[in-house]
This record gives C-alpha cells, sequence and structure tokens, in this order.
C-alpha cells in the first residue's frame, strides 16, 4: 500500500532503524545542513530535528540520501523495479484489429486509475495563517555564503496559461521577507514558459512535504506535457489527492504538510543567491522572479521538509540514480539500441552520462549522441561516454578502462555546441556552451581503423567453471570467490 503521506513514510522509516529523531535544539542556521551533510555522506538515516531553535515546527532532513532509504520510499527491494514496470506499460500496441484493441484495453485502464483523485477537504487546509507569513516556517540557511535561507524541496504548481496543462517542478525559493521569495525558475524550465506565455501574473502554489513517490516526480525530467502528479500516482499505485486551493485557481496536494499560494508577476525581478548549490560550488546571483505569498495553510502538526545540497554525493544524487533508471525505458523507446546507462554522481547528473549500444553499424555511436542530446533534459549533458553493450557502465574502472583504450582523440571525440545548464560555470556565456562526445566502442573498418581490432584479454569459461566448483579445495577465502563473480560473469 502506498504511503499516504509524509508521515507515514516516517513512520516506515522508524520501524526499520532508518530515521533518527534529534531532540537537542538546533539551529536552523547552518548547524541543522552541516549535520546533515555528515550524514548523508556516511549513507545514515533520515532525520528528524524536534527542536528547531527560535520555531514550533519540526524540520525532517535526508529523506532520500541511501539507496535502502529510496527503496524503503518506493517500496521496493530493486531500483530497477519501477523502470520494469514502467517498459511494460509503455509497450507500444498493436492497434490493427479490433481484437487487438480489446486486448489492450487493460493497459490503458491501468494507466487511467494512477490519475488523481480530488477532495473536498485535506490535512493540509487544517490551519489558514492569518495574516499570512512565512515568518513562522524554520527555513534553513545551509552554507555560509548563501544570500539567506531557502526553501529547498518544494513541489511547485504552475498551469500553462495557452494549454491549461499542470506542471509540477522543484525550484529553490529564496526567503526575501515575511511575504516575497524568490523564484529559481532557469531558462528551460516547463515553469519558466509558464511565466513567458502569461499576460501578466501566474499563479503560482507550493507544497511542502507529500509522499515519497510526489515529491520525487517533481524533480523528474519528464516530456512537457507530462503531468508529474500522474507519474506520482504510477511509482506509488495509487492515485494522489489533491484539493483545490483557496485563493489561487490550481489544486495542491491533500496530504501535503504546508500549502503556499500566491502569484509571480511577469515584469518583476529581483537579484536572487549566491546559493551553495548541487554542482558543489555556489551559484552566482541573478535577477529571478519573485514570488508573492497570498496565503498559507498547514496541518496543525506540521513538519518542514527540506532538502541539503553541495559537493557530491548528497541526497540529490540518489533522486537521480532513481530517474536514471526509470527514464532507461523511455530513451530506449526512441533508441533501442541502448542497453544501459548511468550518471556518475560526480557529474551532478547533468554533466555526464555514460551509455552501453547494442554496436550493429559504422558511425552508430554518434548516432546515439546526437539522438541522446535532442532529448529534453538530455541536452545539458556535457559529456557522453558511448560503449559498447558488454560494458558495466556503473564501473568507472572499467569505463575509463575503455576510453583510455579504444579512444583515438582525433578520430572518436565529437565537439558540439548548444544549450547547456544554467548552473554551468565552466561555460562562457550563461545557458549555452560546447558539448563533448566521445565513441568508446570497438571500431569498424569504415570509422577509420583499417587495422583489426584486437582482441580481449580474458580466462577460459571452462577453466573459470572448474576453478569455480574447486576453490574450496585450493584453500582460498570463498569471500575472494564472492567478491570477484561480478567481474568473471559467475553471477
Amino acid at each position: 500500500m502506498a504511503y499516504k503521506d509524509l508521515r507515514a513514510y516516517l513512520e516506515a522509516l522508524e520501524r526499520k532503524g532508518l530515521l533518527q529523531r534529534i531532540r537537542a535544539e538546533v539551529d536552523p542556521v547552518l548547524e541543522i545542513a552541516a549535520i546533515t551533510e555528515r550524514v548523508v555522506k556516511a549513507r545514515g538515516p533520515a532525520l528528524l530535528f524536534e527542536r528547531v531553535k527560535g520555531y514550533s515546527i519540526p524540520v525532517v532532513t535526508n529523506l532520500f540520501g541511501s539507496e535502502e532509504l529510496l527503496k524503503t520510499a518506493f517500496e521496493v527491494t530493486d531500483l530497477d523495479e519501477p523502470a520494469r514496470r514502467l517498459a511494460e506499460l509503455l509497450k507500444l500496441p498493436d492497434v490493427s484489429s479490433w481484437r487487438a484493441k480489446l486486448e489492450n484495453i487493460p493497459r490503458l485502464l491501468e494507466l487511467k486509475k494512477y490519475f488523481p483523485r480530488r477532495v473536498k477537504k485535506a490535512p493540509c487546509q487544517e490551519v489558514v495563517v492569518e495574516p499570512p507569513s512565512l515568518k513562522e516556517l524554520p527555513v534553513l540557511k545551509l552554507w555560509p555564503g548563501d544570500g539567506g535561507p531557502f526553501i529547498t524541496l518544494p513541489l511547485i504548481f504552475t498551469r500553462d496559461p495557452l494549454t491549461g496543462q499542470r506542471n509540477v517542478g522543484m525550484y529553490r525559493m529564496q526567503i526575501f521577507d515575511e511575504k516575497t521569495t524568490g523564484m529559481h525558475w532557469h531558462l528551460h524550465k516547463d515553469a519558466a514558459e509558464h511565466f513567458r506565455r502569461s499576460s501578466q501574473r501566474l499563479e503560482v502554489a507550493v507544497a511542502l512535504g507529500g509522499d515519497p513517490a510526489l515529491i520525487y516526480a517533481a524533480t523528474a525530467p519528464l516530456p512537457r506535457g507530462v503531468d508529474e502528479v500522474i507519474l506520482a500516482g504510477f511509482l506509488r499505485r495509487e492515485p494522489v489527492e489533491l484539493v483545490p486551493a483557496l485563493t489561487v485557481d490550481l489544486e495542491v496536494p491533500a496530504q501535503a504538510e504546508i500549502i503556499l499560494e500566491g502569484y509571480v508577476d511577469l515584469k518583476e525581478r529581483r537579484l536572487e543567491g549566491p546559493f551553495g548549490d548541487h554542482t558543489g560550488y555556489y551559484s552566482p546571483v541573478d535577477y529571478y522572479p519573485v514570488f508573492h505569498l497570498t496565503c498559507l495553510t498547514r496541518r496543525r502538526d506540521a513538519i518542514y521538509p527540506a532538502a541539503v545540497v553541495g559537493r557530491p554525493p548528497m541526497e540529490d544524487a540518489f533522486l537521480g540514480k532513481l530517474t536514471e533508471r526509470l527514464f532507461l525505458p523511455l530513451i530506449q523507446l526512441q533508441l533501442p539500441e541502448v542497453r544501459d546507462i548511468h550518471f556518475p554522481v560526480e557529474g551532478v547528473f547533468h554533466n555526464c552520462a555514460i551509455v552501453a549500444i547494442e554496436k550493429r553499424y559504422p558511425g552508430q555511436a554518434r548516432k546515439v549522441m546526437y539522438g541522446l542530446w535532442g532529448m529534453g533534459q538530455m541536452m545539458f549533458t556535457k559529456f557522453l561516454i558511448v560503449v559498447d553493450a558488454e560494458v558495466n557502465v556503473h564501473d568507472l574502472s572499467e569505463v575509463l578502462w575503455r576510453v583510455l583504450g579504444n579512444v583515438d582523440p582525433r578520430r572518436d571525440t565529437v565537439i558540439v555546441e548548444g544549450p547547456v545548464d544554467i548552473l554551468d560555470h565552466a561555460s562562457p556565456q550563461v545557458g549555452y556552451g560546447s558539448k563533448m562526445g566521445i565513441d568508446a566502442t570497438r571500431k569498424f573498418p569504415e570509422e577509420g581503423h583499417p587495422r583489426p581490432w584486437p582482441e580481449e584479454v580474458r580466462t577460459s569459461p571452462e577453466i573459470s567453471r572448474l576453478i569455480v566448483k574447486r576453490w574450496e579445495e585450493y584453500g582460498l577465502s570463498p569471500s575472494l570467490l564472492k567478491e570477484t563473480r561480478h567481474l568473471f560473469g559467475d553471477d
């Protein structure tokens, strides 16, 4: 059964020993973030700070900061399980006959059952704060050089003024005063497009807290027009409950902890930042839209959720891992030769992708590079490394060995120009720069390699099976065999 809300998830974590309650008084300025950083880097538990200096609302951090936390959040034993479900759902139906159409009705009905459910009353509106003020929220200041406190785990709801389609994104919000914040949506984000399409004001609702699937869905790089709330329903196997907001024409998660309602004005921008970002560097001060608060509602016993970002690995790296697994089937719909993909933590998701392909013809690696760069937020990928299908893309040592051995720099590298992530501080211009593709696959003669490609040095399968069978006879430690099974294909 899906977690109904954030607190149901916290109860599950506590039962599994994955939640640590901090009962000592802690400061939301720098102290909570510093504690959280050390715990995340040690793959530690979620943290519930029960006594936050100057506030009555507790703070929870590190909701997703390890593989064990992530598996618990999505109630799976394997992070590939949601991807397998999605791949099955995405199988293109054969509708050439009435029988085929009838056979695909169950699949369509399965998708429909994940659509959101609308309710009239909700826990997120138990308390209406009058007058609305951000002063009661224990918003964290994460790093010494930050421009102030930032809301870091907001689910930001907007609607396309032209199509009416909903979008849920996650964009940081710097607290300016008790009624206004920054709205840090980048040029390429869907909410920024809604903002540009608005005539004067764009209504916005911000949910803080909710079930884990909905929090994750706000971070997912979905194609434009695909509803994140439906993705959350798919992941949790139950529809998300939504309730009408009180002062804006939007629906908000009924089971959220806190709801901020308001608007941004097309003509208004303020300096926002700096902020210690997920890249591990401070993003600079720049002009961004301003969010104006018109209403604040919350649960009676609200919990304030926050994410601490910074030099990887941090909590967002694990959310990125789920995205990596979940979006592989979507990539394979367009590029069926792709066998696996990996976004190394050190690449902070958008700086590097390693792709394994089933190579069948000359130039196929480059075809995959160009195809990936043309897919939504994959356009931000600064380094694309393509390897052969048998390469374990998650083993950086193996990948590096292939790159250093298989690549002729002049022949096998591609440099193109185009959009880059706004947070890429290395690009000479904001949002525009260069990207590199590296073809580390075996080369065909037609690709400019007339010499025979060398055969790899490998133990014969017969000898491998023999020594595995006789390992105990040799008197060697069983742990040595276990630790090398993945290298020799024994599993």
